[in-house]
């Protein structure tokens, strides 16, 4: 009886440390998971962000305000979809927040937009190679009675000084924020995966602004360089640039009122497909996998 109750407690006590074991690994992936720092995806409008959460593992759903953050997983990387709503301000206060709540190793915006470039037709892709903020302007001045001459503004940049920006001529010159190189290059090594149109380097204009004067558009392609014009990503850019966070801008066109390219939704879920694939080439920089 001595022996198999000796073999009895052998046994629980292999068991135990078996278990032990498997616990201490599982904390150990767990740890790190954690250490990891994510990689941010933003997107304005449900059908620019959700079809990208759609694709995540492990997904859990964090709110803050107004902006939901989608957390999980491609590929055990950690990733979060951050869908900040329209315009400049609810995308800069959307990127501060995930940087101070989730620390990301890097940020992408992503999403639709409208084309400058009459080069360029509906779904093929922008890669913000420079994105900057056309709708930081400075007006001539004009007494009452003497009109408006919106083709004579000039740029205003609103980092070059911190006292008034409308008596500092260094403030008189586009501000362009660049792209990281590593998201850059992890985009253009996975270019080919979008079929249904061209992925180019350009620049990318935004504005809390909706233009569709043709004249005003072909103004920025020629004064800015624009290929595209949205209203995110020079926001998101510009405090990613302040905490020191590698950026990226990604932009689909949706239109392009220049060659009659006439607006299609579905693009939005095509732009979500190929930033899947640049998210899962620049987690392999990352992880050196």
């Amino acid at each position: 009886m001595k022996k198999y109750a000796s073999l009895a407690i052998i046994s629980i006590l292999f068991v135990s440390l078996l278990a032990a074991c498997s616990s201490s690994e599982e904390a150990a992936a767990e740890d790190e998971e954690s250490a990891q720092q994510p990689i941010i995806v933003q997107g304005p409008m449900p059908i620019e962000a959700e079809k990208f959460a759609e694709r995540l593992e492990n997904v859990e759903e964090e709110k803050s305000g107004s902006f939901v953050f989608y957390k999980g997983t491609v590929n055990d990387y950690p990733v979060i979809v951050a869908k900040t709503g329209k315009g400049m301000e609810n995308t800069a206060a959307a990127t501060a927040i995930a940087i101070e709540k989730y620390d990301p190793a890097a940020i992408i915006n992503q999403g639709t937009s409208g084309g400058h470039d009459p080069n360029l037709h509906v779904y093929d892709i922008v890669l913000g190679e420079r994105t900057t903020n056309i709708g930081s302007l400075k007006t001539g001045s004009r007494e009452d009675g003497e009109g408006i001459a919106p083709k004579e503004w000039i740029p205003m940049d609103l980092m070059a000084s911190e006292g008034s920006a409308g008596e500092d001529p260094d403030a008189e010159n586009i501000r362009y924020f660049e792209a990281d190189e590593e998201l850059l290059a992890a985009a253009q090594a996975v270019k080919d995966v979008h079929e249904k149109g061209k992925v180019v380097e350009g620049t990318i204009g935004s504005a809390d602004v909706w233009n569709n004067e043709v004249d005003r558009i072909q103004w920025f392609h020629e004064k800015y360089g624009t290929s595209v014009e949205e209203m995110e990503g020079a926001a998101g850019a510009q405090i990613a640039k302040a905490y020191d966070v590698p950026f990226l801008g990604i932009r689909i066109l949706s239109n392009n009122k220049v060659n009659g390219g006439e607006y299609d939704p579905n693009t939005a879920e095509a732009n979500q497909a190929y930033v899947y694939e640049v998210v899962k080439e620049y987690i392999t920089t990352q992880t050196g996998e």
